[in-house]
């Protein structure tokens, strides 16, 4: 497949890379949850694979409605070939203690249950979609990956999140430029238990600050408190009087009881500061 002359030379190559470890595969089953990088993967897969490729979105309650919603819609427009599956890691006791190690339990549930669907449905290999720039961030899930032998097929490429957008553009791709994704459970403090109430209050939130308009953020879990982060360039309209009243009453409307905005605005995977005091 051909890119555009708009995009650059290595990213150019690292999808050739990609596309040819790709159809050395039987067949493969994408961990997809509707973010860039499984987008982008899944898209991959099915443009080299074709029906060879099954894009498999697991759905708990550290999963959004929205996320939900927006990973039907990618679905719908590609054609890919998909199935919804439920994972159930807040049966595990460790998962929702919430110690350093709850990605790794999430992941390890997540691939647990892929494989055995794989392995019914005669799938060669599972793949998932952690790229070049994800290791340099406190990543345990990527532990559980390597031991249940999941494939990183962007990783291998050598694609950075940046690359990925780049051709994900170049594509026509409605994720390339979507906001940084994650689970519901990454907003709660470690050593803080992870339950439905507390992530429904958390996608509660989540969904009123969307509704003001706002694109990139996250509600920080605190007990009675949450602390938003919102990106810096997003930050001007959230100080402005009658927003902020919006967003106290809005928020409050969600199960709060304190309205914080954080100073320092958005910081993917804020809360990883708290393993190294």
């Amino acid at each position: 497949m051909s890119v555009p002359s708009s995009v650059s030379q290595s990213a150019a190559e690292k999808q050739q890379r990609l596309f040819a470890a790709l159809a050395q595969l039987d067949s493969v089953l994408v961990a997809f949850s509707g973010g860039a990088d499984s987008a982008y993967l899944a898209w991959a897969a099915h443009r080299v694979l074709g029906a060879r490729a099954l894009a498999v979105t697991a759905l708990s309650p550290s999963f959004s409605t929205y996320d939900r919603e927006q990973a039907e819609a990618f679905v719908r427009e590609i054609g890919l070939l998909h199935r919804w599956i439920a994972t159930n890691e807040l049966a595990n006791p460790r998962y929702v203690a919430n110690d350093a190690d709850r990605c790794f339990h999430c992941k390890d549930e997540l691939f647990r249950v892929l494989g055995r669907l794989a392995a019914e449905q005669g799938y060669a290999a599972v793949a998932y979609g952690i790229n070049a720039d994800d290791t340099r961030d406190f990543r345990p899930g990527h532990r559980a990956a390597r031991e249940h032998r999941v494939l990183a097929p962007l990783l291998d490429a050598g694609l950075t999140k940046t690359e990925i957008r780049e051709l994900s553009r170049a594509a026509g791709l409605r994720t390339w430029n979507r906001p940084a994704s994650a689970c519901l459970a990454s907003r709660v403090p470690y050593g803080t238990p992870v339950t439905p109430e507390v992530l429904a209050r958390v996608e509660r939130a989540e969904a009123a600050l969307r509704a003001l308009g706002f694109r990139q953020f996250r509600v920080r879990y605190h007990d009675a408190l949450a602390r938003i982060e919102i990106a810096l360039e997003e930050l001007p309209r959230a100080f402005d009087p009658a927003m902020a009243r919006l967003i106290c009453e809005r928020v409050k409307q969600a199960g709060f009881t304190f309205v914080t905005l954080d100073l320092e605005g958005y910081r993917q995977g804020s809360l990883n500061v708290l393993l190294n005091p």
